[in-house]
């Protein structure tokens, strides 16, 4: 899959907590958050060491190297730990926040989060892909035409190349049904 492929997305949103890493941020993290022996793993005030799930650092080298923007949408209470975890995890050597084009971190609705997204990207909602871990959120497919993918336990290669398989089939339906 590469940015040639017509049917691509052009731009992947993921929720955080239970999505790219296995924490709530605003409850299970107590800052101050540093970076542990590791560049893919933070610590807490606590101790407590965190990472993002196995596959995603390379899921998002995967989509910068493609040219694909990336996006984050995160209802957290704690939007500043949120960005601090995302500056001190790495992926590929630079730290994970630069792999992201767009930060809507705050708490709120997702459709908000996605109208955001779509006015400072300027691309359609059909031709977004979103992972999160809550059912709610696909209020986003039924209200803006945004692909959701559910995810359980956190994004993996499957998950990630079912859903480019999903939304495809889903920008095929919608086409289709246009004209």
């Amino acid at each position: 899959m590469t940015k040639s492929d017509e049917s691509f997305p052009k731009i992947v949103v993921f929720d955080l907590d239970y999505t790219l890493w296995p924490c709530w941020c605003d409850t299970h993290i107590s800052p101050p958050v540093s970076r542990s022996n590791s560049e893919n793993a933070i610590v807490d005030r606590y101790g407590s060491q965190m990472a993002f799930y196995k596959d995603v650092p390379e899921i998002l080298a995967h989509l910068k190297q493609n040219g694909i923007k990336v996006a984050a949408a995160s209802r957290t209470c704690a939007p500043d730990v949120a960005k601090k975890m995302l500056s001190l995890l790495h992926v590929g050597g630079t730290r994970a926040i630069d792999h992201f084009d767009v930060l809507e971190i705050y708490p709120g609705s997702k459709i908000t989060h996605f109208n955001f997204i779509q006015k400072q990207t300027g691309i359609e909602y059909h031709d977004m892909l979103f992972f999160d871990d809550e059912t709610r959120n696909k209020e986003v497919e039924h209200r803006l035409g945004v692909k959701f993918m559910f995810v359980t336990e956190g994004v993996t290669w499957n998950l990630y190349h079912q859903a480019i398989e999903e939304w495809r089939d889903h920008k095929k339906h919608r086409k289709s049904s246009s004209k």
